[in-house]
């Protein structure tokens, strides 16, 4: 059974999740939030900034908190935050 794809991300595949950069336990409508706004790695997720994710549908503070310490542990932070 072939595995469906969404902008390039296999949503069921966990090597892909890995290879983006994004959280392996990032629940689906969160991902789903993600992909539907054209965000498919990590980088691009930082850029974007916290007050621009929380407003996607299926974005959700559980989310949030850990696409930051994925951030975090990467090195960057969100294009709205600065370093402390």
């Amino acid at each position: 059974m072939e595995v469906p794809e969404r902008r390039g991300l296999m949503v069921e595949n966990d090597a892909a999740w890995t290879e983006s950069g994004l959280p392996a336990k990032l629940s689906k409508p969160a991902l789903r939030a993600l992909q539907g706004a054209g965000y498919v790695t990590l980088e691009q997720v930082a850029q974007a900034g916290e007050a621009e994710l929380l407003k996607l549908h299926g974005m959700g503070p559980k989310a949030l908190e850990q696409l930051r310490q994925a951030i975090q542990a990467k090195g960057m932070n969100f294009a709205d935050k600065t370093e402390a």
